[in-house]
């Protein structure tokens, strides 16, 4: 059985675990792990950087098996004749974590402050350089039609963020009645989440909302965050 470790700790770098599946994804060899700290991409959430061993990997969700599996990074790579009971180490870029964590975890607040505009959320992208939530809102806002009142609703949007991080409201996830992880930023907002969360919006650092735009029926916030220094 395959133990998703990255759900469970986002602080963890490192493991010493053991192989417990081996096979083939899109022609590459792949190799799964007991305890498995890597995040692969999916929720708008950019896959972990990490190492099997020497060999960096990419992980990769698997139907098949049904597990996330550890893919070569580069074709060109020494790929170990790993097999099923094999003892080996595991590891992540803790930077590059980190980052992915503190922009998905900045996104729930980011969606949480749209909503007490009385927003839906429509979209969101985690992606460094490229976060952004997109919303539609059931009721129209004239202050969205013009520069000045856009500006307006965004000083209100990063007024909201800035109270919760000083609130310093815990990060939480549990699974719900039906066994979905549901993860929580205090009582201000839940959504059912697959990805990494920093501890409590303290460890934000840096969160800025630059922009608000209006495009095709879809209000976009975009915004840049990053985890305090460890």
């Amino acid at each position: 059985m395959q133990v998703k470790t990255y759900l469970e700790d986002t602080y963890a770098g490192q493991a010493d675990t053991r192989v417990i599946a081996v096979g083939q994804h899109d022609g590459r060899p792949w190799a799964a792990v007991e305890n498995c700290l890597f995040h692969p991409q999916g929720g708008g959430q950019p896959a972990d950087r990490g190492w099997l061993e020497d060999v960096e990997i990419v992980p990769v969700r698997d139907e098949q098996p049904g597990l996330i599996v550890a893919v070569p990074a580069s074709g060109d790579a020494a790929w170990p004749e790993f097999t099923a009971g094999q003892p080996v180490r595991a590891r992540i870029d803790m930077e590059t974590r980190l980052t992915h964590a503190a922009l998905h975890t900045a996104g729930h607040l980011v969606e949480a402050a749209g909503r007490a505009q009385g927003w839906e959320l429509a979209g969101n992208n985690h992606f460094p350089g490229q976060a952004r939530i997109e919303f539609t809102a059931p009721r129209p806002d004239p202050r969205l039609a013009e520069p000045e009142g856009r500006e307006e609703v965004l000083a209100e949007l990063r007024k909201a963020v800035a109270a919760a991080i000083a609130e310093n409201l815990p990060v939480t996830a549990e699974a719900d009645s039906a066994g979905m992880r549901v993860v929580s930023l205090a009582s201000l907002h839940s959504a059912p989440c697959g990805g990494t969360h920093v501890g409590s919006l303290a460890d934000l650092h840096d969160l800025v909302l630059p922009a608000l735009k209006v495009k095709r029926g879809r209000i976009k916030v975009s915004y840049s965050a990053a985890h305090v220094p460890r």
